[in-house]
């Protein structure tokens, strides 16, 4: 007898919660056993273990781990998969949810997540190689020291305001900076100022360095190609171009641009009923760091003359094929034009650039996918990797 056995994880950084189902059709659901242990894989594999003691000796079955994606990340997988466990990490936003209960707790998210895998209700979690994890979580901490920074900057605008300064020219200049050096302040305040000096200073050594490093990584085989593809595009530079490949991975893994868009969170939503339409906001679902990145390229596209192509753009384009400097040519040109258009029709500034950001993502997914030849040479009006 063939028998498939589900095991719902719960899991925290303090414990692990496990549920063992075995789905059956026509009846309820046989739950083999549920158990609290410690945070370690190896009490997963014991409690493996003891499940097939239980089954049947001329049985055979198959077992199947899964975890909604959180603080453990990808730790738990390694480990379990290199024990030869077959395991899945289950993305939250897709996964079944039980309606009109309010009562939460450990057990109860444990079998959830074993119905799931039971029957299909989710999507599983992209497990990327280990070198572009390593590369993603060096590069977030790079974001993470700018956000420091940025912080750090206010601080010092703030206290310099608080006594009685205010520079009114551009801010974090050569010429703000020496006047912030130069302010007179009381003994005390300056000595403070001066502490707040050395600190902005050493965050920007800090990420000089890591930007420089970012570019030693993006210059490396596995990624040099693909960058140099993407950074043919206004607004994106070896960080997001790097940020973007090792987020993402396998591009092939999207049917098409508008569904990457979605992933991002980048589609709109819709509450519409009979004869009323109601749009609604982007979604803000999946890959939060990465939107966020293409926002901010979608605001380096939305500035300057249509067809413009600058010093520093010709320059990243040099030594890429004739067709995907078209390519990324036609999507500047249309991207910019897309704007321009929907501000002259009244759309908010948020709003025109989010769109932007949107059809962006599907240029990126139809360069990163090879959908470009089409686009970029037959003299279509809207690019295969728009088409939805």
């Amino acid at each position: 007898m063939n028998r498939i056995i589900k095991i719902g994880m719960d899991v925290h950084s303090s414990n692990y919660t496990l549920c063992a189902m075995e789905p059956t059709i026509g009846s309820e659901d046989r739950i083999f056993g549920e158990i609290k242990t410690a945070p370690d894989y190896k009490a997963v594999i014991a409690f493996i273990e003891s499940l097939k003691k239980k089954l049947g000796p001329n049985d055979t079955y198959s077992i199947e781990c899964g975890y909604e994606a959180g603080c453990l990340g990808y730790t738990l997988y390694n480990q379990l998969t290199k024990a030869g466990i077959k395991c899945v990490i289950l993305a939250p936003t897709t996964m079944l949810t039980e309606r009109g209960k309010r009562v939460k707790t450990d057990k109860r998210d444990a079998c959830l997540i074993a119905k799931c895998l039971c029957y299909g209700g989710y999507h599983p979690v992209y497990i990327p190689t280990a070198k572009d994890n390593a590369v993603k979580e060096y590069i977030r901490m790079r974001d993470d020291h700018k956000l420091a920074l940025k912080e750090l900057k206010q601080r010092i605008l703030a206290f310099t305001l608080r006594h009685g300064h205010q520079y009114t020219g551009g801010k974090w200049t050569v010429k703000h900076i020496a006047w912030l050096r130069k302010l007179e302040l009381d003994p005390v305040c300056r000595e403070t100022l001066d502490e707040y000096l050395t600190s902005y200073d050493e965050q920007e050594e800090k990420i000089r360095r890591f930007d420089n490093r970012i570019e030693e990584i993006a210059s490396e085989a596995d990624y040099k190609e693909k960058v140099g593809k993407l950074r043919c595009f206004l607004g994106i530079r070896t960080h997001t171009a790097l940020s973007i490949i090792v987020e993402i991975g396998d591009f092939e893994r999207f049917a098409k641009g508008n569904t990457f868009g979605a992933f991002l969170g980048l589609a709109p939503g819709e509450r519409s009923s009979s004869d009323n339409i109601n749009r609604l906001s982007i979604s803000k679902a999946g890959n939060a760091h990465l939107r966020c990145l293409l926002v901010e390229a979608a605001r380096g596209i939305c500035k300057g003359h249509i067809g413009h192509k600058s010093k520093e753009l010709r320059a990243r384009q040099n030594g890429q094929s004739a067709e995907i400097i078209a390519y990324a040519d036609r999507a500047n040109t249309r991207l910019r034009s897309r704007y321009y258009r929907m501000i002259r029709r009244g759309k908010k500034k948020n709003v025109a650039v989010t769109a932007v950001a949107r059809e962006l993502a599907c240029f990126v997914w139809g360069m990163m996918t090879g959908n470009i030849s089409k686009a970029s040479l037959a003299g279509t009006s809207v690019p295969a990797a728009s088409q939805g």
